[in-house]
Order: structure tokens, then C-alpha cells, then sequence
């Protein structure tokens, strides 16, 4: 014990800039590994302790004055190894299977270490301190604002969704927007898209969430009206058929399964609708369609055919959108090791060239014949003469 505290002096007579504590003793130890980072905010330094487990991240600040003390703590009798940066010092410890401890040191200019470590906390849409009651409702903040632990990474996700709709309306000045939200479910994410639009952006939004589950309606109303969420109103229907005659300004789908995608695509295209926000689910269409005489190295093993069976329904989509006059992306929503569902399509109206038209058509058409697949969106298309 003595000779980890003499070490870990050692290491913190310089300023660190960073700290990961790796390579557990024994399997009962709970954190797989600890980032420490140094961070600013207001003027002031402080130390950002990440811990991670298999599925989840926990936080944790300190004053930078207690970290010698916190790293002997969480090192002792749990970790195997620490690895910490100053701005001109590598230093690597290793503790032996015999419990010898080693220190390695290596100078080292670490301006980028620097830069890193002292960027402000990332600037997030949706801010800690916010009293956003759908946040606290979902328990992924506490009454006071603060962020919950365990719910980090759910956070983290629902600012990505709203960055990347926010990137698209910063794009044009809108006053008000009229905006469906296709199988929405529970719709937390629908009221805090109401909260940013109204509350963070000062647009007029009148918003609709339709869902198939009479009980999930009667539920999200009456939440609505507890928010006093007066635009924003949630009704029964299915995707397919469902009758809107007003304008469109953006659609939302999140995790319509299988083709019901397509069909909220098909809907948002005849609407004439200005952006389009697609978080597909479950592709089945394809995985029962594809067929390849000269590829079947993509159809033979089950988990490819699959995973390859859901990028190309994606990657016809984004075509199809854009032989319509959207210009159309394909985006990472959340990393995949938290969801496999992490593709979004994100479409906005043109305008596309001819060329670039006639070329999405031609590569639409040859992957159909290749892979023998019938897409539903191309035939919901085609009969509404649309395409």
C-alpha cells in the first residue's frame, strides 16, 4: 500500500491531463476501466471520473486536489495498471502478479492531450440544469436538472437526435412548422421535440403523433395537456392510410418496423413534405427476397444476409428520396454497441440535378436485379405514379 502511494506521488507532482486505470485483478471488480480527464467549466479546473461496466458509464467530479487520494483508492487491490499524461510527462504503472509495483516515464509534448482535456463540457442542445419535465419524467434527469448516472448514454442520444434535426432547421428561418410523428409510441422523445421546438427554438409547431394503441394515445394526451403542450396532440391510426390535408412541413418516424417505414416515407413524399427523419426497425422485406446467382456470398450465412438485407433496404430508401428531389444522408444516430438500430435517414427537398436522378434510378434498378427484390416503397411509388 505504501509503495502504490509513494508511486502515485510521484505521478501527481505533475498537473495530469488525463488518467486510464485498466486490467482488473479479478472478475468481482466492477469497473472494467476508469478515464479520469481534466475539464473546465466556468472558469474553473476540475476532474471528470468516467467508470465503466459492461452496459452502462457512471460519473463522478472532483476537486483536482483529491485525486491523489481518489487514485490510490480506486487503484488498491483492483487494478493492475494506470496510464496518465501531463503536458510533457508519460507516465505507465504496472503492478506484477507478485504485487511489484513498476513506473515508467517518458516525456512527451502533449499539446494535443491538452487541447482535449481542456475543451469545455460539450456543448449539448438540451443542457444540464434544464427543467425539461419529459427528461424528468423518463428519470434521465432529477427534479433539480442534474443528469442521472446510469441514464448518460440515453442522454447523449436523445441530444444526438436533436442535433441532427437541429442542423437541418438552422438551415431556414422558419416561423411555424407543422410536423407528424409516425408510430410514436410512449413519446417521450415526441415531448421533448415539442420542448426544443418551442421552448429552445421559439418556432410555432403544431405536432401530431399517431400510434396504433388506443391506451398510448389517451396516455400521451393527457400528458400533453399536463405539460400544457397545447399544439401538440396525439391520435389513433395506422401509417398505412392514414388521411392528412394540410400541409407537411417534416415527418418523423422512429423505429417503424419493417415496412411501415416505407409506408411514412410514401406518405411524407405525397405530402410534398419539406424534411423527413427516418429511424428505420427490423427490415425484414429483403432478408425473405434477396437472391444472387453470382453474390450469394452475401446471402449464405444467415447473420450476413441479414445485416446486408437491412443496408440495402436503407440504401434503396435513400435512392428513392432522392430521384424524388430530397437531398438525402444516411447518418450514424447512436454508436452500435448500444443499438444495432442506429441508422437514421435524413432527407430534405432538393434540388437534385437530373443526372444525379437518372443515376440513383439506375442504381435502385440494378440492385433489384441483382438480388431479385421487390421493393414496397418503389411500388407504393410507382402506382401513385410518383415515380
Amino acid at each position: 500500500m505504501e509503495e502504490l502511494k509513494n508511486k502515485i506521488n510521484e505521478i501527481t507532482r505533475d498537473k495530469l491531463l488525463k488518467v486510464v486505470i485498466s486490467n482488473k485483478l479479478n472478475k468481482d471488480v466492477e469497473y472494467n476501466k476508469i478515464n479520469i480527464e481534466l475539464k473546465e467549466k466556468n472558469n474553473k479546473e476540475y476532474y471528470q471520473i468516467e467508470k465503466y461496466t459492461d452496459k452502462q458509464v457512471f460519473h463522478e467530479n472532483i476537486e483536482l486536489d483529491v485525486l491523489n487520494s481518489k487514485l490510490v483508492e480506486m487503484v488498491f487491490e483492483n487494478y493492475k495498471q494506470i496510464g496518465a499524461w501531463s503536458d510533457s510527462t508519460n507516465y505507465d504503472l504496472k503492478i506484477s502478479k507478485k504485487g511489484k509495483i513498476f513506473l515508467g516515464k517518458k516525456k512527451s509534448q502533449n499539446e494535443n492531450l491538452i487541447n482535449k482535456s481542456h475543451n469545455r463540457e460539450k456543448n449539448y442542445i438540451l443542457k444540464e440544469g434544464m427543467l425539461i419535465q419529459p427528461l424528468i419524467d423518463l428519470g434521465i434527469f432529477t427534479k433539480g436538472g442534474k443528469i442521472v448516472n446510469s441514464k448518460y448514454d440515453k442522454y447523449k442520444q436523445i441530444n444526438r437526435f436533436i442535433e441532427i434535426i437541429d442542423d437541418e432547421i438552422k438551415k431556414n428561418d422558419y416561423k411555424e412548422l407543422t410536423i407528424l410523428d409516425f408510430g410514436c409510441g410512449k413519446s417521450y422523445l415526441t415531448f421533448v421535440l415539442y420542448y426544443y421546438f418551442v421552448e429552445i427554438k421559439k418556432i410555432d409547431v403544431k405536432m401530431i403523433g399517431l400510434d396504433l394503441k388506443d391506451d398510448v394515445i389517451k396516455k400521451c394526451n393527457d400528458i400533453a395537456k399536463k405539460y400544457n403542450y397545447e399544439n401538440l396532440k396525439f391520435e389513433l391510426g395506422d401509417i398505412n392510410g392514414y388521411k392528412y390535408t394540410d400541409n407537411v412541413d417534416m415527418v418523423i418516424t422512429l423505429h417503424a418496423c419493417d415496412t411501415a417505414t416505407d409506408y411514412a416515407l410514401y406518405n411524407a413524399v405525397k405530402w410534398n413534405t419539406k424534411m423527413i427523419f427516418s429511424v428505420p426497425c427490423c427490415q425484414h422485406e429483403f432478408n425473405d427476397q434477396i437472391n444472387s446467382d453470382e453474390l450469394s456470398i452475401l446471402t449464405k450465412y444467415g447473420i450476413i444476409k441479414e445485416r446486408v438485407s437491412a443496408l440495402m433496404t436503407d440504401a434503396v430508401r435513400g435512392n428513392l428520396l432522392e430521384v424524388l428531389g430530397y437531398k438525402t444522408q444516411i447518418l450514424e444516430f447512436i454508436d452500435i454497441s448500444h443499438s444495432p438500430k442506429n441508422i437514421l435517414i435524413r432527407a430534405s427537398k432538393g434540388p437534385i440535378s437530373k443526372d444525379k436522378k437518372e443515376k440513383a434510378m439506375k442504381e435502385v434498378n440494378n440492385i433489384i436485379k441483382e438480388f431479385n427484390l421487390n421493393p414496397t416503397l418503389l411500388n407504393l411509388l410507382k402506382n401513385d405514379n410518383l415515380i
